[in-house]
């Protein structure tokens, strides 16, 4: 593992660092955020999903987590959103290929070599945190925005157990029924709509739902409602009876400016359930 950077930051650190990746082939970049007591032992995670085009350094710098993290004692880790490399495939299109990994393990070609996001995140990434950082895996929680809402809540629901809380920032709630989800899980996945379910968080709510609190925010003036279908997931979680709080913000969109107003409910959110 190499450290590209690392600042001071409300009393913690930020730091960048870089390692070469088994899951995906090539040399992954994420950010981590270490509140100041993680000098004195293991302290909570939170993860952070990104969305479509970002990197790991658009939470980071725009999300202003950390100052929130910093105050409650948590880390933050802002993965990647994609492999990077010369040799990774691409796509003209910018929901497709590099910065748009909808974090799963995928099987087609030409994706298969690098895009395996999901055990990226869910198994390589962890491990190499719990082995070089101060962090307590036994208390983690996810959250993420956008395509990166998908993965927290798919992720969250898929894997019991491992994180105490989720939520997410306009997330893809029905992948399978949209555009943003249909095109990429052929792509990545195959013709085969059976291995799709999976990766869909209005059909997992249905299915299995969360074994924790959950929290999604979305903007009443979202550029892409039509894309994100929250009313998919909306209705799968009324249907279960989901521990969860569904709120439509009236005027907000897409962007940045939308989660940073919203992201000391969600560090909040996520304290208590770390801290139960």
């Amino acid at each position: 593992m190499q450290t590209l950077s690392e600042n001071r930051c409300f009393g913690g650190t930020q730091g960048v660092y870089s390692h070469a990746a088994s899951t995906t082939n090539c040399d992954m970049t994420f950010g981590l955020f270490l509140p100041e007591e993680a000098q004195d032992g293991p302290v909570p995670i939170l993860w952070y999903l990104s969305g479509l085009t970002c990197t790991h350094e658009n939470a980071m710098t725009k999300a202003g987590a950390q100052q929130w993290a910093a105050e409650q004692g948590i880390a933050l880790c802002f993965p990647d959103t994609s492999p990077r490399g010369e040799d990774v495939a691409d796509d003209e299109a910018y929901d497709l290929g590099k910065g748009a990994g909808f974090y799963v393990n995928a099987t087609q070609d030409p994706w298969a070599k690098h895009f395996q996001m999901w055990d990226y995140v869910a198994e390589e990434l962890p491990a190499l945190l719990a082995e070089n950082f101060a962090i307590d895996m036994d208390r983690q929680a996810i959250t993420g925005h956008s395509m990166g809402g998908h993965g927290a809540l798919t992720l969250a629901m898929s894997l019991p157990g491992r994180f105490r809380s989720v939520s997410a920032f306009s997330p893809i709630c029905n992948p399978t029924g949209a555009d943003w989800g249909r095109k990429q899980l052929t792509a990545y996945l195959g013709d085969d709509e059976t291995t799709w379910a999976r990766h869909d968080a209005s059909l997992l709510m249905a299915e299995t739902g969360f074994d924790g609190p959950v929290l999604v925010d979305t903007g009443t003036s979202d550029q892409f409602l039509d894309l994100l279908k929250p009313e998919t997931l909306a209705e799968a979680a009324a249907k279960r009876r989901q521990q969860i709080q569904f709120r439509m913000q009236p005027g907000y969109d897409h962007s940045y400016f939308f989660v940073s107003s919203f992201m000391e409910d969600h560090v909040a959110f996520h304290a208590e359930a770390l801290y139960a």
